[in-house]
């Protein structure tokens, strides 16, 4: 389980399948309301207070999207809490509830990011045979971002890629759409295999 901080009142949350198998937790359970999963959120929530000093009390949304092969990425907004008088806030501290609003998602994109170009290289020459075809690489925040649509691969074969890509680079929630938006396209399309053909 890895996690980061994203603002003041926002963090994101890696879980491996791993994670999720060592809790008796299947992929689907998280989009189900059962004992499991609500320890497995007090636990991040209790790790993300002691690593990042983020405190999960009061009104919290959090966005749970589903990657193939990756695993989960859980996104999670502290809102703000709106007291009518001084009980409603010692209430409010002493229960300590956690209000959710949970958005679940799913994705067919595996997306990586490598904060050096050589690592991108040595990834390339690793996958060139195994990934001919497709990838987009970007241009993000200081980082270059590889997005495969996994959706055209078979389980064996994206779980190979998967375990390739951990090795080089690290997992990351940036979407198509804030890549679009916000990145610089570096590789429009067959990024490895254009990667292996000009850095040979």
């Amino acid at each position: 389980m890895k996690m980061e901080r994203l603002s003041q009142d926002k963090i994101r949350i890696f879980l491996t399948f791993d994670d999720l198998t060592e809790r008796g937790i299947q992929k689907d359970d998280m989009w189900r309301e059962i004992p499991k999963v609500h320890e497995l959120f007090s636990e991040m929530m209790d790790q993300a207070y002691m690593e990042l000093g983020f405190d999960a009390t009061g009104p919290l949304a959090v966005e749970v999207l589903a990657m193939p092969a990756q695993g989960m990425m859980v996104i999670v907004t502290r809102g703000k809490m709106n007291f009518g008088s001084e009980d409603t806030l010692e209430d409010e501290l002493e229960e300590e509830v956690y209000e959710l609003e949970l958005t679940l998602d799913e994705t067919d994109q595996v997306t990586y990011a490598f904060r050096d170009f050589e690592d991108l290289l040595r990834l390339s020459k690793v996958l060139g045979g195994m990934l001919t075809d497709g990838g987009t690489l970007y241009s993000y925040k200081n980082k270059y971002i590889l997005l495969l649509d996994a959706e055209p691969l078979d389980e064996s074969k994206l779980q190979t890629i998967v375990a390739v890509l951990s090795e080089y680079g690290e997992a990351t929630s940036v979407t198509h759409a804030m890549l679009e938006e916000y990145g610089n396209k570096v590789i429009a399309e067959h990024a490895i295999r254009t990667l292996c053909e000009k850095f040979r």
